[in-house]
């Protein structure tokens, strides 16, 4: 069995980064949490990046139902649980990786073991774990530590990155305190301002808010992981543009379509205003 080389690994990456970048790479320290639709290919991504530390979280497990988008989910891996699974793919990839793996997902007890260290943070989790993900960003926020969302809807990606200094995760959704039906409407909208997506979902039946469910694809989640991993390159190594929130992006992969939005006060902003409360009447609220 040959032996592995990290630089003979991660070799193909010089050209579009340095050997020095590569090296600095190799020595950050990447936190995701959510190791589901599109957590275990950002965490997959990176490590062929060549990051060499991780720390992951997750307390589910794999199903059958995962297997139209999920990196990890295969029938070997039904009712495994996903933070062991993924762990073991990243280091098929990079045996040397320093992985932290947290088995009971995030919460207020591990939070600060799950973010020591940490020099970026992107966001795999689910698109109803309202509470974690307030928690999640809002350390972020409190810590200094860059965090990076991009969700998969329909067949698309959309981008926010929450920056030291700049709007912070609250001020732009403004979900806190609120009823969870409310977060899910204000989540929703704020992803993605520009709605490339709303054009072509087949069946409206299968998208319910009340009763936490929605179709997904597994272009969106790919899409994600390369623009995820991107920005964690142009981050990590400090170079390149990073527009932060309020500023927000999305690639819709369906229609062939880019839209750059600036929506300054979040969803507090006319425009966003509008679409939340759109979405309220199609919802009898």
């Amino acid at each position: 069995m040959q032996a592995f080389d990290y630089q003979r690994a991660f070799s193909r990456n010089i050209g579009w980064i340095t050997e020095q970048e590569q090296a600095h790479l190799r020595g950050k320290r990447v936190a995701i949490a959510g190791m589901g639709g599109v957590g275990g290919f950002h965490l997959l991504t990176l490590a062929r990046l060549g990051v060499g530390r991780f720390n992951i979280a997750d307390l589910d497990v794999f199903e059958i139902e995962n297997f139209n988008r999920q990196a990890g989910a295969v029938m070997s891996s039904v009712g495994a649980a996903k933070v062991d699974v993924l762990a073991r793919m990243a280091r098929d990839i990079n045996p040397e990786a320093d992985i932290g793996v947290f088995p009971h997902g995030v919460n207020a007890q591990n939070l600060d073991a799950f973010f020591r260290d940490v020099d970026l943070y992107i966001d795999g989790l689910d698109f109803f774990a309202f509470d974690a993900r307030e928690r999640v960003f809002a350390y972020c926020s409190e810590h200094g530590i860059p965090a990076v969302t991009v969700a998969p809807l329909g067949m698309s990606a959309a981008l926010l990155n929450f920056l030291p200094g700049e709007m912070t995760f609250e001020d732009y959704f403004q979900v806190s305190g609120r009823p969870e039906l409310d977060k899910a409407i204000r989540f929703l909208v704020g992803l993605a301002p520009a709605l490339l997506h709303r054009h072509y979902l087949a069946d409206p039946s299968r998208v319910n808010l009340k009763e936490r469910r929605g179709p997904s694809t597994v272009m969106a989640c790919q899409f994600c992981a390369g623009v995820a991993a991107t920005e964690a390159l142009k981050i990590l190594l400090e170079r390149g543009k990073v527009w932060a929130a309020p500023h927000g992006i999305q690639y819709d992969g369906y229609r062939n379509k880019f839209a750059h939005t600036w929506r300054p006060g979040g969803n507090s902003n006319p425009i966003n205003r509008l679409a939340i409360a759109i979405a309220k009447r199609q919802l009898g609220l």
